[in-house]
């Protein structure tokens, strides 16, 4: 394990870096798409080791952001302001206004930073506070001459889909490449249908928050339990044995669960495995869904468009089940719990009628019905966001991949957050970054110890 070391981390410059070439200031207003989400940030960041006498920190935070200049200029909203308009929607000024771009120097050695908690050894530290504009970039220098690149973006401007085309694209600008994927600003792939309309299933993901009851006092509150973040590792093996537990009896012909839902299955059991074997408490579990993919159409032109398009495409769609039949079924019954209600998002025809349904309530804000709930220790909530796509095997500036990535996204909400990525290894382990109640966490550890390995130096190679 890590040894348990705080360290101290000196920001040592602050300067704005804007896009290379001059900008047309214009608006860009959100799609129905956006307008679901909170007003919160997300943070990212990739961990390289020391190459000794071949890169200078200098040299390396020149590179980064005279690249980070160069994309700017296709990925002109993450130089944007975010302000609201008169009808009170986030709006995007883009105005070329910059991203403030923080060097910070931390007095520790790569194998002494204890990633597992990242509460500790992340938060306030390694990644950025976004002060202004939407995003906010921080390169840090290790004791050991490793380096920290991070980033903080407004997730009511970009979902994981996005952040990570601009991550791919700032490396690839960092090594002189043509752009594989160009983002797309197209507002128009997300307009409603004229003739707007949706199924009940929209008004079971998704509310007004005016509906909603007033918050309960927060004296009621004071004993809730605070959420913490953790990070574990999945060998490849465990999760192979999951997907064949969850496909046990299994006698949909050609509908294997995935690795995914096995994984969710076995977390909504494993986070209530303490709780009561009687009663009526209820767990929630919900998995979002990128519908990019959904809303093609057969059209060669958009199905590209929809491929590189620079928004929030999303979905939450989720189950409900009572914790005491989460106790006594197997894996394979959740699993097909959770496969089920995958299946109302996972079509075109839900993300036009969600687009319809945010069109119809356009003068509210809107919540998904996962987050609007009173959540509780004895009926929580976990949300369960796929990173398998996260670039960590892409990211190269020009000296070397990262030897460690992550999301890092202690929301504040009480509703748990779960995201699995790829190892940086490449060998289909998984990382896990969760955000879930000490209890929960306790649960996980003591419970499913065999699944769940707390990240440490020996499993990085450090």
């Amino acid at each position: 394990m890590y040894a348990k070391r705080d360290f101290e981390v000196k920001f040592t410059k602050t300067e704005v870096v804007s896009a290379a070439l001059p900008m047309q200031e214009h608006w860009l207003p959100p799609s129905n798409l956006d307008l679901l989400l909170p007003p919160v940030d997300v943070g990212i960041f990739f961990c390289y080791k020391n190459k000794p006498n071949e890169f200078t920190f200098g040299h390396m935070v020149a590179v980064l952001k005279k690249a980070l200049a160069q994309t700017l200029v296709s990925y002109y909203a993450f130089s944007a302001r975010l302000v609201k308009n008169t009808a009170g929607e986030p709006e995007l000024l883009c105005n070329n206004s910059g991203v403030d771009f923080v060097e910070a120097f931390a007095d520790v050695e790569f194998k002494d930073i204890n990633l597992y908690n990242p509460d500790e050894s992340v938060e306030g530290k390694l990644v950025p506070v976004r002060k202004r504009g939407v995003l906010a970039v921080q390169a840090t220098r290790l004791k050991c001459g490793g380096l920290v690149v991070a980033c903080t973006f407004a997730h009511q401007v970009a979902d994981a889909y996005s952040a990570n085309m601009f991550l791919v694209s700032w490396a690839e600008m960092a090594q002189f490449k043509i752009l594989s994927q160009p983002p797309s600003f197209r507002r128009s792939l997300l307009l409603p249908r004229r003739a707007g309309a949706y199924q009940p299933s929209v008004d079971n993901m998704y509310v007004p928050v005016s509906s909603l009851p007033p918050p309960e006092d927060q004296s009621e509150d004071e004993d809730q339990e605070a959420a913490l973040s953790r990070i574990y590792y999945i060998k490849s093996d465990r999760i192979s044995e999951l997907q064949t537990l969850a496909n046990i009896d299994n006698s949909e012909n050609n509908k294997r669960r995935s690795k995914l839902e096995a994984f969710c299955a076995f977390l909504w059991k494993t986070i209530v495995s303490g709780g009561p074997s009687a009663g009526d408490n209820y767990c929630r579990l919900g998995i979002v869904v990128d519908g990019r993919s959904r809303l093609i159409n057969g059209d060669e032109k958009q199905a590209k468009l929809i491929s590189s398009y620079f928004g929030n495409v999303l979905s939450i769609p989720f189950g409900e089940k009572r914790i005491a039949e989460l106790n006594e079924k197997p894996l394979n019954w959740v699993a097909r719990e959770v496969h089920e209600f995958l299946q109302t998002a996972v079509t075109k025809e839900h993300f036009l009628e969600l687009i319809d349904w945010v069109e119809e309530h356009r003068t509210e804000r809107v919540l998904s019905k996962i987050y609007a709930t009173r959540v509780t220790e004895e009926e929580p909530a976990v949300v369960v966001s796929s990173g398998l796509h996260f670039p960590v095997g892409k990211m190269d500036f020009g000296w070397g991949l990262p030897v460690f990535g992550s999301y890092h996204f202690p929301w504040g909400g009480k509703s748990g957050y779960v995201m699995p990525m790829p190892s940086p290894k490449g060998n289909g382990d998984w990382i896990v970054y969760m955000h879930l109640l000490k209890g929960q966490l306790e649960l996980i550890e003591s419970s499913a110890a065999h699944v769940f390995n707390p990240l440490n130096s020996d499993y990085l190679c450090f």
